[in-house]
């Protein structure tokens, strides 16, 4: 079985993406990494560059910064990473720069993909999501956050990035998915408030113009994360790959976690969701194929 790895970045020094620790965390899963570096303003090739690993395939580009409707540009950037992986790769692990997968999951998830490599039909494995916000003792935990994506695909042309970069299509249908219980730890939501303002000015730049961006994105020296929904404290551990990212941390986020501003119908959504596993109007990029599954 042999499986590659692709993602894309562009200044992750200047928007303090964690995006080599998202490279090392897959890295012993995969034959070859593919990373597609984009056009930066800071040292981003170089910290791909210092990756110690003869997997590393890096793939320079320039993004298309007409490409704002829809956040389409991330698909494109996706789509130039993927295409470099190789061509008889049995399965494709896509990680974006603030995404690491925890050491723990590694055997369940290579398990996982040796058991569906010979069956077809499943052209991806879906994983369950941990947003950290914050800081990394706190994960959200409402229901604007995502709870899963696929991330495994296979190598296969008919396949490609959807949207703005967060699910893959097949001929213009989601895949037939196996879920796994594995989580992707995203760590977007964590940086220093000045960090996170700054990459918020940015961001938002590529699904709307700048006017918008203007009247909707405040301009201030640092974050607010005090504005949210809910939180639930983090008890469990992080990657290894992170702890040197975690012990350098140089802010502090303290969160009430019995304060929830959830509307009526957004607490009995939370109920449906708990007492019968249905999370009611999420978003599905893809077709669930029941049966077994791997677990930890």
């Amino acid at each position: 079985m042999i499986v590659s790895g692709f993602t894309f970045i562009r200044n992750a020094a200047k928007f303090d993406y964690p995006v080599v620790e998202a490279i090392n965390s897959i890295l012993t899963m995969c034959d070859e990494v593919v990373v597609a570096v984009g056009n930066s303003d800071d040292e981003t090739l170089q910290m791909i560059q210092r990756i110690d690993s003869e997997k590393i395939k890096i793939v320079q580009t320039i993004w298309d910064d007409s490409l704002r409707e829809g956040g389409r540009v991330l698909a494109a950037e996706t789509m130039k990473a993927f295409n470099a992986t190789r061509t008889d790769a049995d399965w494709c692990f896509y990680i974006q720069g603030d995404e690491v997968v925890h050491e723990k999951y590694h055997s369940v998830i290579t398990q996982a993909m040796e058991e569906n490599c010979n069956n077809q039909r499943i052209q991806g494995l879906l994983f369950d999501y941990l947003h950290f916000y914050g800081s990394y003792d706190y994960v959200a935990n409402s229901r604007k956050w995502y709870s899963k994506e696929v991330r495994i695909i296979r190598r296969n042309q008919s396949i490609y990035s959807f949207r703005d970069a967060q699910g893959f299509q097949c001929n213009g249908r989601p895949l037939y998915v196996k879920k796994i219980e594995a989580s992707v730890y995203h760590y977007g939501w964590v940086k220093p408030p000045d960090k996170q303002q700054l990459k918020q000015q940015q961001f938002h730049k590529m699904w709307h113009n700048d006017e918008w961006v203007s009247q909707n994105v405040k301009q201030q020296a640092e974050f607010d994360y005090s504005q949210i929904d809910s939180l639930a404290k983090f008890t469990g551990t992080h990657p290894l790959v992170m702890q040197p990212r975690i012990k350098s941390k140089n802010w502090n986020f303290e969160h009430d976690i019995s304060y929830r501003n959830l509307s009526l119908k957004h607490r009995f959504y939370e109920w449906v969701e708990r007492y019968f596993n249905w999370r009611i109007g999420e978003y599905r990029n893809y077709r669930l194929v029941k049966g077994s599954s791997s677990r930890v």
